[in-house]
């Protein structure tokens, strides 16, 4: 099967999910961790060349620039990229923030010493294609590091629980947790990258009181859950799809009623770009 991932229409879709919500004021919410926790396994110091791919709000890429790196920050979605700029600006912080396809980086080969993506380019639909041009652009010798939500975790299930009420993939389009599985990512960059830390790590999340609330608050920020709720709507399937991620929260809560916990497990893996 011949699968275009260059389609402008996927694109496009692509895009228009990920600017619709508020991604930013989930990032603020509980994704502030993540980022750092990303830029401290990696060699990351003053004047290295640092991309950061599908970066979003910059929560990687900010702390990244705060060590004195030279810093690109690229995400397909343009509004994600605006709401980034913010927060550098007001600690007179440098980055160059450029709208780009993960699958089809705009960089030459060797660009950059250390190519990294938080939770980020997981969600590019073709992940081979991904895969490779993260090893295009990091030199030789370079470090490609990457945090990503495994398919066990709690992410895992979430994406789970919505995929039947949520539109159909594109061809060729595989599951983002993926990226959070050792065996995958050994298919994705075989003897290519030399993974010297791959170390499954939890995210505490404390953010809200009723343990439900976290599926109001996907419901109302998160682009892929607004999507699907969607599309359930329009098969009359509204009530099942917030009957079904009521009961993922309770699955997953390990706080009291009362008040919610959760632990979103992910994937850290570094490795060497050879």
């Amino acid at each position: 099967m011949h699968v275009d991932v260059a389609d402008p229409e996927l694109k496009a879709r692509h895009r228009a999910m990920w600017g619709t919500g508020d991604y930013p004021r989930m990032v603020e919410t509980f994704l502030l961790p993540i980022g750092p926790r990303l830029v401290d396994a990696c060699p990351i110091g003053a004047g290295v060349r640092v991309l950061d791919v599908a970066t979003g709000t910059g929560n990687a890429a900010i702390p990244a620039a705060q060590r004195g790196a030279s810093v690109t920050a690229s995400d397909l979605t343009p509004e994600l990229l605006e709401a980034g700029r913010k927060r550098p600006e007001a600690e007179g912080l440098a980055l160059d923030w450029v709208v780009a396809d993960a699958e089809a980086l705009p960089f030459e080969d060797g660009s950059f010493d250390v190519v990294m993506s938080s939770i980020g380019v997981m969600f590019a639909p073709h992940h081979q294609a991904a895969a490779d041009e993260l090893v295009r652009v990091c030199r030789p010798g370079g470090t490609i590091g990457l945090l990503s939500w495994t398919p066990e975790g709690m992410l895992g299930d979430l994406l789970a629980t919505m995929k039947p009420f949520a539109p159909p993939p594109p061809p060729g389009a595989q599951p983002p947790p993926l990226w959070g599985s050792e065996e995958h990512l050994a298919g994705l960059f075989g003897n290519r990258v030399g993974f010297h830390t791959l170390e499954r790590e939890t995210l505490e999340i404390t953010a809200f009181e009723r343990p439900r609330d976290y599926a109001e608050h996907f419901k109302a920020y998160y682009g892929p859950t607004i999507a699907a709720r969607a599309n359930a709507a329009r098969a009359g399937q509204e009530a099942a799809f917030d009957e079904a991620l009521d009961r993922f929260c309770d699955r997953w809560n390990l706080g009291t009623p009362d008040r919610g916990r959760f632990e979103q497990e992910y994937l850290l893996a570094v490795g060497t770009r050879r």
